[in-house]
């Protein structure tokens, strides 16, 4: 028995988790960027990443779900800057805040579910639906807006982005909120359940009984309404509904999916991952920012980061077989 458990220990120490993994990543990445800049570690610093990192950790969490069932949604992006723009040109229009706000939401949940209905109705891939979505909700976005911005809104809802509990930023409190909820669907329940067994078999799990069209459609949908308020606390936080908000935060928020140990393939991803994913991006992207790193090495380092992740899921997904 003692043979078996150090045999065991080994193994666990040569193979450790991918959240552990990560954890590690996350703490190295922590003192490269304390060492490039003498703010970062600063606790201003730190609750300002917070506040970033709450509007991709939001969307992080839909997608998470729909990257596990095999799919995928580009057009988060463009949605963020749709929903910004109803709500605010809505208000504009005269329609009270919490009405515009409302607005804001329904365009959200509508534009993941006509994702959702496309790929599950129609069957064309999700990579192709939402690549043309990508492109429809910002055009929209642009035509409603025309290229204008409303910046006055009354201090209520800038309260929703600007408000702090104490030191701590309010809008944490949603995503810790939002995560506490997603992990527990994914972990506890049936819908989690159904959620593995789509990714891992979508035939299977239909002769077992999964409503699989319905699964996958709710899913898109539910990360619209996450996409809409992350977009209404982002438009809060700066104070500003245009159309140009969101370009290329779909490469950020898949980096993270992905970077959390979500596989493409679908059937494999968790919650703790994907918030450790964000944590990365965000950290890399503070730090990069604050040691006075350009936007075009950034996004090049985000690709990078990106094929490094999907290498080390294919590596983790061939030793699990």
């Amino acid at each position: 028995m003692t043979a078996l458990g150090n045999a065991d220990t080994r193994r666990r120490l040569l193979s450790p988790s991918r959240e552990t993994v990560l954890v590690i990543v996350l703490i190295a990445l922590v003192l490269v960027m304390s060492l490039l800049s003498e703010q970062f570690l600063t606790l201003g610093n730190l609750l300002r990443t917070t506040r970033f990192f709450t509007e991709i950790g939001l969307i992080a969490l839909g997608m998470t779900l729909i990257i596990i069932t095999g799919g995928i949604d580009l057009s988060v992006g463009s949605q963020l800057a749709l929903v910004s723009v109803a709500v605010g040109f809505s208000f504009a229009a005269g329609v009270p805040i919490a009405m515009a706000v409302v607005i804001g939401l329904v365009v959200g949940i509508a534009a993941g579910a006509v994702n959702g209905t496309i790929t599950t109705q129609l069957g064309v891939h999700p990579l192709v639906v939402t690549l043309g979505t990508l492109a429809l909700y910002r055009g929209l976005a642009f035509g409603v807006s025309d290229a204008d911005a409303v910046s006055t809104f009354p201090a209520g809802f800038d309260y929703l982005g600007q408000y702090y509990l104490g030191p701590v930023p309010g809008q944490l409190f949603v995503l810790v909120g939002a995560i506490t909820i997603a992990w527990l669907v994914l972990s506890r329940t049936v819908v989690g359940r159904w959620v593995y067994a789509i990714g891992s078999g979508t035939e299977a799990a239909r002769a077992a009984g999964i409503p699989v069209r319905r699964v996958k459609l709710s899913l898109y949908a539910v990360t619209g309404l996450l996409t809409a308020v992350a977009a209404t606390i982002f438009t809060s936080r700066v104070s500003s509904a245009r159309a140009d908000i969101g370009a290329g935060l779909e490469l950020e928020v898949v980096a993270a999916v992905v970077l959390g140990g979500a596989s493409i393939y679908g059937g494999k991803g968790s919650i703790p991952g994907t918030v450790l994913g964000v944590l990365i991006i965000a950290v890399l992207r503070n730090g990069l920012q604050l040691a006075g790193v350009g936007g075009t090495w950034r996004l090049f380092l985000l690709g990078v980061l990106l094929l490094v992740a999907a290498f080390l899921n294919e590596r983790f997904r061939r030793a699990d077989r």
